[in-house]
């Protein structure tokens, strides 16, 4: 399955038999299915570019502000960049592939038969920025932190199944699995290195902040050059920086500088990227796109703008009932809510036509739930059939919608009628329950650009009886709130890889929900959803992983946790025009991923 080369691993195997169980694979690179596009001792990615140079600044931008200098540990944000400027995992991804990692600080990785553990060889190039060497000892140190309660949550949630590690030999560590799955040998991966000789002398996650601005050392290509707190942060690229010659790492980070700005307002940050503040802006703003970057430097070619298509699994965004709320408890309240979501008007009138409505927890993929349960999903779900609502197994994923026939006005109808039947009434125009209460709720947001797309939605529940307001506050203060799921409705994205796996466990599962910083803002706590997610990350093919998907999608969608919002298949880009990219981008990355191979003239 995994590329394999006998001569160069006999060697290691040999030596290592003694104390490691009995191996089938050893390989420079390791994908979902076992396959890989990049054969040993390849070249470089094919979306880099040859012609790339190396040299010059790039000005970036952020929103918000930054108090800390780890980005691994929940209190506090950590500025744009730290995490692939200034630190590395063991391997990196392929951004042509679905699921695959090549090897980075992992020299070698070797599965056991029973896929029960992986065992590691350090790459002996690999060094910390100051100096010194990546060791066995540094990757236990980072699992064992990461999974700690030192870390953000989410890191121990995704590395859950990671029993422990040990050390086998001062640049070899075997990882052991409490559960086999498909994807596991992967995650170990995906681990951040961390140095253990740093976070010795520096704490890790500092008491009242003191320390937490002290300058990380990682193994990545930059290093930070300086600090202006909460203001901007500078990297430097690392002359001595040990992969540089790395297929994985040629043609890429390029640029000798990189400064990232911080504005507090994205209308603000806009008027600064026009002037020439920065150079490259990822937009996500409809009205930005087809309004506002006008002017003189759009129209001498200084700045350009440019869409660049993906393939990515488009995940859901949606507005995020937190069903920890007494008035968000009930489903049926909930779909109503989502009724009163005029998606239609909204992308004709806002968004100029350029959104696809999100249809599923896993839109623009294989993985969205298709039609009525076939009988592999229906394996799934008959055995948790009293725990599901009855549409799951009767009705496909539909989202709401106000074209002919329907419309807004019937729509609204049907609110009220479910509104009812959940036991509220509407009295002098207010909506109350049989407590005399009165249903009303916020929205937080963190950009005041949403303020339009959730006006008209205000008003649409304001015609059932629903009081809502919604304002904007500071990134920092949002970012804290969200954390402590400390609001009654958010607009977010619940994002989603190419392979589905152990991050839906932090999205969905009744652990996370009572789980401070996880993503499961939803508050979902159902048995049910548990067996599902399950079913994902411990699924022994590509059938059961899609069939599990599309069961967990039908659970989750009529469980009414969010009003599904909308997607696009391309990334919205404007950036100066000094910017070179590679000619082909990949087929699944992000912006920020793409722009890691870009150069400058």
């Amino acid at each position: 399955m995994i590329h394999t080369s006998l001569r160069r691993y006999a060697a290691l195997c040999c030596l290592l038999s003694v104390v490691l169980p009995a191996v089938c694979w050893a390989a420079h690179g390791v994908s979902i299915d076992g396959h890989l596009k990049y054969p040993p001792g390849f070249e470089r990615f094919d979306y880099t570019s040859p012609q790339a140079k190396s040299g010059g600044t790039l000005v970036l931008h952020d929103l918000g502000s930054f108090e800390k200098m780890n980005p691994f540990t929940l209190k506090g944000e950590a500025p744009r960049g730290l995490t692939s400027y200034v630190f590395e995992p063991l391997a990196v991804p392929s951004l042509d592939e679905q699921f695959a990692q090549y090897g980075l600080i992992a020299k070698d990785i070797v599965l056991a038969k029973d896929r029960k553990s992986v065992t590691l060889t350090i790459n002996p190039k690999a060094r910390f920025s100051d100096g010194t060497p990546v060791t066995a000892e540094d990757v236990k140190f980072s699992l064992d932190t990461l999974k700690s309660n030192q870390a953000h949550p989410s890191y121990q949630m995704y590395f859950y199944d990671i029993e422990g590690a040990e050390i086998l030999a001062p640049l070899t560590i075997r990882f052991r699995f409490a559960r086999p799955n498909r994807e596991l040998h992967m995650i170990v991966t995906q681990l951040p290195v961390l140095s253990k000789r740093f976070y010795s002398t520096h704490p890790f996650n500092p008491v009242d902040g003191k320390g937490a601005m002290a300058i990380p050392v990682g193994t990545g290509p930059y290093v930070v050059a300086d600090v202006q707190p909460g203001k901007s942060i500078t990297y430097k690229k690392n002359p001595n920086y040990w992969a540089k010659d790395l297929a994985v790492r040629k043609g890429m980070f390029n640029f000798d500088t990189i400064v990232v700005k911080y504005f507090k307002d994205p209308v603000v940050s806009l008027e600064a990227f026009k002037a020439g503040e920065f150079d490259w802006l990822f937009v996500n703003i409809s009205k930005q796109w087809n309004r506002d970057l006008t002017g003189r430097r759009f129209d001498n070619g200084e700045l350009v703008k440019q869409v660049f298509p993906h393939e990515n699994d488009a995940g859901m965004q949606g507005f995020v009932f937190n069903t920890r709320k007494p008035f968000f408890a009930d489903r049926l309240v909930r779909r109503a809510l989502g009724l009163a979501f005029d998606f239609e008007w909204t992308n004709t009138t806002l968004f100029f036509g350029q959104y696809n409505r999100s249809n599923s927890y896993f839109s623009n993929s294989d993985y969205a739930a298709k039609g009525l349960p076939d009988e592999s999903e229906l394996k799934l779900l008959a055995p948790l059939r009293d725990q599901l609502p009855a549409e799951v197994f009767t009705q496909p994923l539909t989202p709401p919608t106000t074209d002919p026939p329907g419309s807004l006005r019937s729509n609204l109808q049907e609110a009220k009628a479910l509104l009812e039947q959940a036991g509220w009434s509407v009295k002098q125009g207010v909506l109350v329950n049989g407590k005399g209460e009165r249903f009303r709720f916020e929205i937080l947001l963190a950009d005041t650009s949403f303020e339009r797309v959730i006006a008209p939605y205000a008003i649409n529940l304001g015609k059932l009886g629903i009081e809502v307001s919604y304002r904007t506050i500071d990134q920092a203060l949002y970012a804290d709130r969200i954390k402590n799921f400390d609001f009654d409705m958010v607009v977010t994205v619940f994002g989603q890889s190419q392979s589905p796996g152990n991050e839906q466990r932090d999205y969905w599962t009744t652990s996370a929900a009572a789980r401070k910083g996880s993503r499961n803002l939803a508050g979902i706590a159902k048995p049910a959803v548990d067996a599902l997610v399950d079913a994902i990350i411990y699924a022994e093919t590509q059938e059961q992983l899609t069939t599990a998907c599309r069961a967990l999608d039908r659970v989750l969608w009529y469980g009414y946790y969010v009003v599904p919002n909308w997607y696009l298949a391309n990334h919205r880009l404007a950036f100066a025009a000094k910017l070179k990219h590679p000619a082909q981008p990949p087929l699944f990355y992000s912006a920020d991923q793409w722009l890691d191979t870009w150069w400058t003239e």
